[in-house]
């Protein structure tokens, strides 16, 4: 069944405990599904494109590539600025990165590597900063912490999810 582009989607933010536990344990889990995900394809099909649009690999980095923005929202709802900075919509990082050309070892080890930074850090925080909240440019709506990750989480399962969808397309 197909999905909602990523662009159209809305969020609601309702939540009034601290949900950021279980998000957390969310976030954890994504490198583990994208390993489960491309286990055993051979690298040509974890490159190959459907329509012109990311391959598996390109995907991996996707998620890798955007790892340092959420990182960057974090600290500024941290330090009380007003609004995040707006993510770039049009993924020139990702176009440009060439994760097509990379192993799927080092896409997988790179992606893990900053999700556990970032689990880290969510860890690490006190309960009241789940509640700490700045305004979201493009969904021009205030995000609390809680409700900034778990719009990383539903990113990593759309992404997860368009990655079944071309799966369906190249798998041998």
């Amino acid at each position: 069944m197909p999905q909602a582009l990523w662009i159209n989607r809305q969020f609601e933010f309702s939540a009034r405990e601290n949900i950021l536990p279980g998000i957390i344990e969310r976030l954890e889990g994504t490198p583990m599904r994208l390993e489960a995900k491309v286990k055993g394809l051979p690298e040509e099909v974890l490159a190959e494109k459907h329509n012109s649009k990311f391959s598996l690999k390109e995907h991996i980095g996707h998620l890798s590539d955007l790892e340092p923005m959420w990182m960057g929202r974090l600290d500024e709802i941290l330090a009380g600025q007003e609004a995040m900075r707006a993510a770039d919509m049009k993924n020139k990082k990702t176009a440009e990165a060439g994760h097509g050309d990379k192993s799927i070892k080092v896409l997988l080890k790179e992606f893990k590597s900053a999700r556990q930074y970032m689990v880290k850090r969510l860890r690490e925080l006190p309960e009241s900063a789940a509640f700490l909240a700045s305004f979201h440019p493009r969904l021009q709506k205030t995000m609390r912490i809680m409700d900034l990750f778990q719009f990383v989480a539903e990113h990593d399962d759309h992404h997860l999810a368009r990655m079944t969808e071309l799966l369906d397309h190249v798998k041998p």
